[in-house]
């Protein structure tokens, strides 16, 4: 494959099981997943676009906290400007006279101090169209920096509005998969866990026996190293929209604050990952490579080697190891160089204990 190509897994089949029994007027298991699938993606969805406008309104509150810092020493100077052109001008006023230097030159008993004086008096002019000068120009940066200071208020004040609204939609979509999960009884939500592993491991088995993954894995790079170890740190910390650390994360807090740890820094959200980030072919990939899902790049995980991720997956449930095809591949991207060292990776063995399976599909 190229370094470009994307492979895009159709999602865990939701495909009725035989003993899949639904009463009349009520929906199979089945079609109870694929609500519950749709409403979680809506959630995350929700929540990347928050967090890119987070990311947006902290980038201009520093921006508008530095325009007004810019703004007020202007101003200073331009109160010291307009001080030194005060002065300027009550010399003048008390300077004034109606004869020219030249005339006075003629008139001076002693030419060469007058000589000199015509320096000092040249040197002062110079000084005086400096001033000036500085006033002028002092005028036209503040009004200028008044203006941007301004628009970048209007902009912040834009930015937090649409923040909250942001913010109200992450509520009303994770309103939405509480009302389902309430409404199951306890037959349906076990019956739905379960249709939900069994499709991850169809998914899985498919992905490789596709060849789609490398057979061997390759050792990370050391900044790769440093991401894997911090993320294995925070394994069993909830999911928490929004969240960055270090006691909760969602699925892109995690990945990019592993990643700034490491030494690397990358976009807050995961859909700026994949736009951002060189991509690579599954069949190239390396542990510490983010992993990214669904077509609008709604989901990222962090690649650990031997076909597992560990990633923060949804609401109610907690940062674990899962395999790689547990949501539809869009592609995988790589935050650091690839010219840099190999070094061992902290990745978990299979064996490794993992956090408890939740009974709900939230992890309730």
């Amino acid at each position: 494959m190229a370094a470009g190509t994307v492979l895009v897994l159709a999602p865990p089949s939701a495909t009725a099981a035989p003993d899949d029994p639904a009463a009349p007027g009520q929906r199979s298991v089945a079609e109870l997943l694929t609500d519950l699938q749709r409403l979680y993606r809506e959630a995350e969805k929700a929540t990347e676009t928050y967090n890119a406008t987070e990311e947006r309104l902290r980038r201009q509150r520093a921006e508008t906290d530095r325009l007004e810092r810019e703004l007020a020493r202007a101003r200073l100077s331009l109160h010291d400007s307009r001080g030194a052109a005060g002065r300027l001008a009550r010399q003048q006023y008390q300077n004034s006279t109606d004869i020219s230097p030249y005339v006075r030159l003629l008139l001076a008993r002693d030419p060469q101090h007058a000589l000199d004086q015509g320096h000092v008096i040249g040197r002062l002019a110079r000084e005086r169209a400096e001033t000036v000068g500085r006033l002028t120009g002092t005028e036209a940066r503040t009004a200028h920096l008044t203006r941007a200071a301004r628009k970048a208020l209007d902009t912040q004040l834009t930015l937090a509005a649409r923040h909250k609204k942001d913010r109200d939609d992450v509520h009303e979509k994770l309103q939405e998969v509480e009302e389902l999960l309430s409404s199951l009884t306890d037959d349906q939500i076990d019956a739905v866990a379960e249709l939900e592993r069994s499709g991850i491991d169809r998914a899985q088995r498919d992905l490789v026996t596709s060849g789609a993954l490398a057979a061997d894995d390759r050792e990370p790079t050391r900044a790769g190293d440093r991401a894997i170890r911090y993320a294995v740190q925070q394994l069993g910390k909830p999911y928490r929209w929004g969240a960055e650390g270090p006691d909760s994360y969602d699925c892109s807090g995690l990945t990019s604050e592993a990643w700034t740890h490491a030494g690397r820094p990358v976009p807050r959200t995961s859909q700026e990952q994949w736009a951002q980030l060189p991509r690579v072919p599954l069949r190239d990939l390396r542990p510490g490579d983010l992993v990214i899902y669904f077509p609008d790049a709604t989901h990222v995980a962090m690649y650990l080697g031997a076909g597992k991720i560990i990633q923060a997956p949804r609401p109610g449930k907690k940062i674990t190891v899962s395999p790689i095809a547990s949501h539809p591949i869009l592609g995988a991207v790589r935050p650091d160089d690839h010219r840099e060292g190999a070094r061992g990776t902290a990745r978990p063995a299979k064996n490794d204990p993992q956090p408890p399976n939740h009974r709900t599909p939230n992890g309730s």
